[in-house]
């Protein structure tokens, strides 16, 4: 066993039924954390190496090249365009910090898989699968917060403030780490909870249930005080794993904004005649296809794909199967598929905010999530419209 005084303070030692597992807190841009990754599995010697990786962010860090397989068209038809829109806009966050500090990101996880194979110790992926945490941080969290959080998101990743190694490395000492979790816990107390607190408890069973009787396991630094406390216990982790149904509120809008504005139209024609029902279709048509074609338009879509988002938008509204910016999506597929070196340029093209609105693949996501939102505003806009109309 080796004295953990002999290791990085970061590093704590737990000990779980006889076993001993060294927990590296770790920054994800940081190059002391690859020092103490590699520094801390190298005096140990462990039978294990567990990552804060599920199979798909291991998959993205050690086969970079993978975009070559993604198929745009059944992205957008399995309705995953907005999920990785999202993927790529955090990691153009975490490449512009990395290139700004010289760390590649996730530098200290890859090490930790290097050491493993290297040591022949078994690997573990120890967090859970990033589209369950997305969709459960999403799935619980009301309509004005998601406004919220994606305002604070767009603030955060385009600002320009700077973050030096400096500042890294003052986020990984506990007490900073304590202040930070309770600023976002007092903005956003569903989302740490869905974030940070559920991983934590995620995270030490992996741990705990690891094979062999020494473990080091290299994880967030904002994990390590929550993983202390849950890694004694057996803790059942199904609920964990589970999308969030939709709520009965969201199903009730989802048929019933279509049915109700429908309604109205055809109240209108009884109520005042043929021609007040026929504007009133009028003004579903031009707000619901101009906002939606405006959205397709931000994203710089090619003229047809724009008209696309416009004609789809009045009909894709009163159909919740179907989204106007799968349309517009599938429409400007068709007319500029990306190229294998469309998905080479990736990595390039998330560098900066005009590389999101230059690059083919990154293209399409855009007109996908701004066609839509535009719809989804239109609907509103003119179901409020035809409402007050009818009153």
């Amino acid at each position: 066993m080796t004295d953990v005084n002999e290791l990085s303070e970061r590093v704590s030692l737990v000990n779980v039924d006889g076993r001993d597992i060294y927990l590296v807190g770790t920054a994800h841009v940081s190059a002391e954390s690859v020092e103490d990754v590699r520094d801390t599995i190298e005096k140990v010697s462990p039978d294990t190496v567990c990552v804060e990786l599920c199979k798909a962010r291991h998959q993205a860090l050690t086969q970079p090249d993978n975009w070559h397989k993604l198929d745009i068209f059944k992205v957008i038809k399995k309705k995953k365009a907005v999920f990785l829109l999202t993927q790529l806009i955090a990691t153009s966050f975490y490449r512009q910090l990395g290139e700004k500090l010289g760390v590649q990101p996730g530098a200290e996880m890859l090490e930790g898989v290097r050491l493993a194979e290297e040591k022949n110790a078994t690997l573990v992926l120890a967090d859970r699968n990033i589209e369950i945490t997305l969709k459960r941080v999403w799935g619980y969290l009301g309509f004005w917060n998601k406004l919220k959080l994606m305002l604070h998101i767009t603030m955060g990743i385009f600002s320009g403030e700077e973050i030096d190694a400096e500042t890294i490395e003052e986020l990984k000492k506990r007490d900073q780490l304590e202040a930070i979790m309770a600023e976002f816990a007092e903005k956003f107390p569903e989302i740490k909870r869905r974030l940070i607190d559920e991983r934590d408890t995620y995270l030490a069973q992996k741990i705990r249930k690891a094979p062999g009787k020494t473990i080091v396991a290299v994880v967030g630094a904002a994990h390590i005080p929550g993983i202390k406390n849950h890694i004694q216990a057996d803790e059942p982790l199904n609920e964990l794993v589970q999308i969030p149904a939709r709520s009965r509120v969201s199903k009730i809008l989802k048929w019933g904004v279509p049915a109700v504005i429908l309604a109205l139209i055809v109240y209108g024609f009884f109520k005042d005649g043929a021609a007040h029902s026929v504007e009133n279709i009028y003004i579903w048509i031009l707000v619901n296809g101009i906002l939606s074609a405006a959205g397709a338009a931000v994203a710089l879509a090619h003229p047809l794909t724009i008209l696309s988002a416009f004609l789809g938008a009045p009909l894709t509204s009163l159909n919740p199967m179907i989204a106007a910016g799968w349309v517009a999506g599938l429409v400007q597929a068709w007319i500029k598929r990306p190229t294998v070196d469309d998905f080479d340029d990736l990595s390039n093209a998330i560098r900066s905010v005009k590389g999101f609105w230059t690059n083919p693949v990154t293209k399409i996501l855009l007109i996908v999530a701004l066609a839509n939102l535009g719809s989804v505003i239109g609907t509103y806009i003119a179901g409020a419209w035809i409402a007050a109309r009818s009153v």
